[in-house]
């Protein structure tokens, strides 16, 4: 290819976003998860063929996010630190920095951290909103901020859950 020319489409280019780190909106949240999870991309402030949503996640030690499965939605993971262990499907898989998992749609999973320090991992859920679904059973976290005590979860997360990452 001639690198002196420039490529030209019909279409129009697609969206824009530069994120700096904490640029995101975190939300603590409810047990058994405690930590947070910070929205850094999220599906309905993005213009993208694919709707998608991208964060980070927080679980401290003795921490679990519950088992769960999406009906209609994918997910990715990358763990960035810590350690535990992601039980998909009732199967154990170890978690170390590196580690990647994908969810397909209708496939129970959970993550525990077992370990002594903080399991932090960037997800990619497809087609999104996890991000209402976060805001929706989380309190806003700020920058800084010292982590609240532990909280129950909303008595409706249940109907949460049909309005957001089930819809």
């Amino acid at each position: 290819m001639d690198s002196s020319k420039t490529m030209s489409f019909d279409a129009p280019a697609g969206d824009v976003r530069v994120v700096p780190e904490g640029g995101g909106t975190a939300y603590w949240q409810p047990k058994p998860a405690n930590g947070y999870a910070e929205v850094i991309l999220a599906s309905n402030r993005i213009e993208s063929v694919q709707k998608f949503s991208m964060g980070r996640q927080l679980v401290p030690p003795g921490c679990r996010v519950r088992l769960h499965a999406h009906d209609r939605a994918e997910e990715v993971f990358y763990v960035l630190s810590g350690s535990g262990v992601a039980e998909i499907d009732g199967q154990p898989h170890r978690l170390a920095p590196g580690t990647s998992l994908y969810f397909g749609h209708n496939r129970q999973h959970t993550i525990i951290n077992d370990g002594t320090e903080d399991l932090q991992w960037l997800w990619f859920f497809m087609p999104g909103r996890l991000e209402d679904f976060f805001a929706a059973i989380g309190r806003e976290r700020k920058p800084g901020e010292a982590a609240p005590a532990p909280f129950e979860r909303p008595a409706d997360v249940r109907e949460i859950e049909k309005r957001t990452v089930f819809a």
